[in-house]
């Protein structure tokens, strides 16, 4: 009998905000086994209740040095076999952007990725995200390496890989999101032997992750796909779906999934 995984991750722009908005009735309508969410700002002391009464899901979350600031987290249904926090950068793994886990047919990295974009709306974070890439693949591949598993890297990417994958392409070329170098960096890393499940499935689909909370931007759909989930090559025999669920409200992102069948 097919073993079947759904995963899901969503950039929930605060679990708090986001609970109040239905984050808990949408994890029941999901069905997936393991839930990556991103930016969740809060200590894992500081979780809204209803995060702790979800019984059925073992959690493991990781919060930044700077309070109510960037965090991920990681429910899934079975215990993973191991959970890691860090890269071993200190000004990377203080922000708390990075967790691990290991499962039994894969290792699962769910990530938010930093923002090239500083306080005053400027490309000043732009060094600091490139080196972020290089180091955090770097780190995942020589994770993949010792522990013979492939790898789902799965989160909010933070840049647009094409034109097809924002609204305004000729207008943001100088936005940090959608920069040639962060393009290339992105795409220097998918050739490290990865796929981005959606595009792979969906080549000429337009959707988007995530748009502007500027009133109107969201109803005429005004959008970027900065959230991937991305698998090593080895994985890709068992990819039978890859999501967008756009309609899904309660951030400035919305959830996306895959299925694997094994």
């Amino acid at each position: 009998m097919a073993e079947r995984v759904r995963i899901a991750s969503w950039n929930v722009n605060g679990i708090r905000a986001c609970c109040r908005k239905g984050f808990v009735e949408w994890l029941g309508r999901a069905r997936a086994d393991i839930v990556g969410i991103q930016e969740v700002r809060a200590a894992e002391a500081d979780l809204p209740e209803q995060v702790g009464k979800l019984r059925i899901w073992s959690s493991s979350f990781t919060h930044a040095v700077r309070r109510g600031y960037s965090g991920v987290g990681t429910l899934s249904r079975t215990p993973p076999l191991l959970a890691r926090r860090e890269i071993g950068e200190r000004r990377f793994d203080d922000e708390a952007r990075v967790l691990e886990t290991e499962h039994e047919r894969f290792i699962l990295f769910n990530v938010y990725f930093p923002k090239g974009s500083g306080k005053d709306r400027d490309n000043s974070r732009v060094p600091y995200k490139l080196d972020f890439y290089e180091a955090f693949f770097d780190h995942a591949l020589r994770r993949k390496k010792q522990r013979k598993k492939p790898l789902v890297v799965l989160g909010d990417f933070n840049t647009a890989r094409e034109a097809i994958d924002l609204k305004n392409p000729r207008t943001n070329v100088t936005t940090s999101g959608f920069l040639p170098e962060e393009r290339e960096a992105l795409a220097r890393q998918l050739g490290r032997g990865f796929v981005d499940t959606y595009r792979h499935l969906h080549p000429e689909r337009v959707q988007y992750t995530w748009w502007s909370q500027r009133i109107g931007v969201r109803e005429k759909n005004i959008g970027w796909r900065i959230d991937y989930i991305w698998v090593s090559a080895e994985l890709l025999p068992h990819l039978t779906a890859a999501t967008i669920d756009d309609q899904v409200r309660g951030s400035d992102h919305c959830p996306i999934g895959i299925v694997l069948e094994f």
